[in-house]
């Protein structure tokens, strides 16, 4: 029997929260090796700041780390997002994440290490460009846009993967042109996933338990939205040219069958 009133929607919410902080949780047991780096890389900072070298290591081990572990689970999340978005919100968190990393392992691993290699690339040459090249700062602008264009197109990246059967290099160059092409939903989501993370930052807590499911869940909610309006623009345009064709089809049949009457009333 379902519940109605204060009480039904109190246990619609309690169900909702409870989706949310499960899938959050696997993702992080399966990003730990990466999350621990991560963390360790800060403590880090902030108690020895002037070791470089150690700081140099870390960020090489989260490099290696992030194609095998960081994108499969992220893959995965999106998979349980996914159903939520196209109406399924009662589907098995477990079984549906873990199904999503098994299926989406090699894409999103391939991926990863094509997305790592240009960060890395781009970031040094950001780097160089920046501090150690005078006269090329505008070149280091530049590379710091393409950064922040390669690293919003992740959005897209881990929707597709989830949402359309693709090789993967279709992949990763349709999800850099959707972020191209469309870029106000993806920037929002860039937003709305900056201003969760500062939310996170004044209660950590919420990163174990909540933030990265709801970075996902409105990245997809944004990702699900502009495909379904290009759907509807692609469908209005066929349907447009499908009345232009029938439109000419009638006035070729008119005017042709006015020629024969014309042919036909000659002597």
């Amino acid at each position: 029997m379902e519940m109605k009133g204060a009480m039904g929607g109190l246990y619609k919410l309690t169900e909702w929260i409870t989706r949310i902080a499960f899938s959050n949780i696997l993702w992080v047991i399966c990003t730990s090796p990466f999350l621990f780096i991560v963390l360790t890389k800060f403590l880090m900072a902030v108690q020895t700041p002037e070791a470089h070298n150690e700081q140099l290591l870390s960020n090489w081990i989260l490099g290696i780390l992030s194609p095998f572990v960081l994108f499969p689970a992220t893959a995965a999340l999106f998979t349980v997002v996914r159903k939520w978005v196209m109406g399924n919100p009662d589907v098995s968190v477990f079984k549906t994440f873990f199904k999503g990393y098994k299926e989406n392992y090699k894409q999103s691993m391939i991926g990863g290490i094509f997305y790592t290699l240009l960060f890395v690339i781009m970031y040094v040459d950001y780097t160089v460009y920046m501090t150690q090249l005078d006269g090329f700062q505008l070149v280091g602008i530049v590379m710091l846009v393409l950064l922040i264009v390669l690293f919003v197109s992740l959005f897209n990246f881990f929707s597709m993967t989830v949402h359309y059967e693709m090789k993967t290099t279709q992949l990763l160059k349709n999800a850099v042109l959707l972020t191209l092409i469309r870029p106000f939903r993806v920037f929002s989501t860039l937003i709305g996933s900056a201003v969760l993370a500062y939310i996170g930052t004044q209660m950590p807590v919420l990163f174990v338990f909540f933030l990265f499911c709801l970075m996902a869940l409105f990245a997809f909610f944004n990702f699900y939205a502009t495909f379904t309006k290009m759907q509807e623009q692609q469908e209005r345009m066929k349907k447009a040219e499908e009345e232009e064709s029938e439109t000419e089809q009638a006035l070729l049949e008119s005017m042709d069958s006015a020629k024969k009457g014309e042919n036909g009333s000659k002597p």
